[in-house]
């Protein structure tokens, strides 16, 4: 630290942003500068990011516009900062974070340290085998909807450093600038992208949702990821009080719930036994529904219990296409496992929680993927699929390491 500078910034907590935007990779921004690139001068550029966020002269660029699409159609609003801003902002997030991290509550698992959407979904599972209803809504663009005033507002109450206020107010204030140059002024919303964006729309939520309702709704259990979140109620008139009044809470803090998203579920199982049109949702990528389950001692009986759910069943497939594996068949096995087998870990290690079997569809069209691959590498397969398949079987069980879910026992053979 400078004694001459007004604002007290550990170069340190610099070099640590550095390395920690540098782990998670990403885009470039508004100046096409990778993290390669930026890394040439890199002793240079971040001692000129540190002189500048202490001398209270760093101004934020402009915030490229990216639009990715949603798995159920439309498009998403990316903002994605410049490789420097990301750096400051992580700087931000390092002095920012564990003022507030304290207060935020147990059951809020969205961009948290030690938390993870698994979590979120092993708690939904437990609290809805104990309540008969559920109510499940998601925020319609919250983090493009945020308010300035109130944001600010929070920060204060946690934080008096005078940097801290001053450059989270110029990050809500940095403007989009569009693919043909447009600037968009902001005068709401944390760009979903920025850095310190989870930490500040999580701020924004504990005390919009969180807080209001742990002194309004005592008794009963949620669980909130982002945007998104589920209230555990013991009958459906209560969830219908609590929907009519989150939406008067929401109203209050400029949100506005998701009218298709948001719904009042009956948790079905073999002794819940009413008829209601809604018995299953969706959350991170899960469906809760009454399931076919079996117990220690071998019976069967129904559950309600979450799994894979489809639309993310179809998103893993519509990717396994994407790869093209028929169109590769200058690649060796090895090669398709390295270049596969990461993405296919991650699937298994979290859709694989809960009800794995549910998976075993998407695995098996990986197979068929393979399948094609070797079909079209090796000629004598050509016309020849079953053959193609006991041959690959083979090489599956000779060496299952190959591909993870081989090692699960999904072998080519099988389907």
């Amino acid at each position: 630290m400078d004694k001459t500078k007004p604002h007290k910034i550990s170069k340190q907590t610099v070099w640590k942003a550095y390395k920690l935007v540098k782990a998670k990779k990403g885009a470039p921004g508004i100046d096409d500068e990778s993290i390669q690139c930026f890394e040439e001068k890199l002793k240079d550029n971040l001692y000129k990011i540190w002189n500048r966020m202490s001398s209270g002269s760093y101004f934020p660029p402009p915030v490229k516009v990216v639009e990715i699409p949603k798995k159920n159609g439309g498009t998403r609003t990316l903002g994605v900062p410049t490789v420097s801003d990301r750096i400051a902002q992580m700087t931000a997030k390092l002095y920012f974070e564990p003022l507030v991290e304290p207060f935020f509550h147990t059951d809020s698992y969205g961009y948290r340290p030690h938390k993870s959407a698994i979590d979120a979904v092993r708690a939904i599972r437990k609290r809805c085998w104990k309540n008969d209803w559920v109510l499940e809504f998601d925020i319609k663009g919250l983090f493009d909807n945020i308010d300035h005033e109130l944001l600010m507002k929070a920060v204060r109450k946690h934080t008096n450093c005078k940097w801290l206020i001053l450059y989270i107010e110029r990050w809500l204030k940095a403007p989009f600038q569009k693919k043909d140059g447009e600037m968009v002024e902001r005068i709401s919303g944390t760009p979903q992208g920025g850095v310190i964006s989870p930490v500040l729309a999580n701020l924004f939520m504990h005390y919009t949702f969180d807080k209001w309702m742990e002194i309004n709704y005592p008794d009963n259990t949620w669980a909130r990821y982002a945007d998104d979140a589920v209230i555990h109620c013991k009958s459906k008139e209560e969830a219908e009080k609590i929907l009519e009044n989150l939406n008067r809470r929401f109203n209050e803090c400029r949100l506005e719930l998701h009218p298709d998203k948001t719904k009042i579920i009956y948790c079905k199982d073999a002794d819940r036994t009413e008829d209601h049109p809604n018995i299953s949702f969706d959350f991170l990528g899960y469906t809760f529904r009454p399931r076919r389950s079996k117990n220690r001692y071998g019976k069967f009986f129904i559950n309600f219990t979450p799994a894979v759910s489809n639309k993310a069943c179809k998103a893993m497939r519509q990717t396994i296409r994407g790869w093209r594996l028929q169109l590769k068949p200058d690649k060796e096995i090895n090669d398709l496992s390295q270049m596969f087998n990461a993405v296919i870990r991650g699937w298994i290690n979290y859709y694989g929680h809960f009800y794995k079997s549910q998976l075993y569809s998407v695995l098996r069209h990986m197979n068929r993927a393979l399948v094609q691959w070797v079909r079209r590498k090796y000629k004598r397969f050509m016309r020849h699929k079953k053959r193609a398949e006991r041959w690959l079987g083979r090489l599956a069980r000779n060496l299952p390491q190959l591909f993870v879910h081989w090692q699960m026992g999904i072998l080519p053979a099988d389907g």
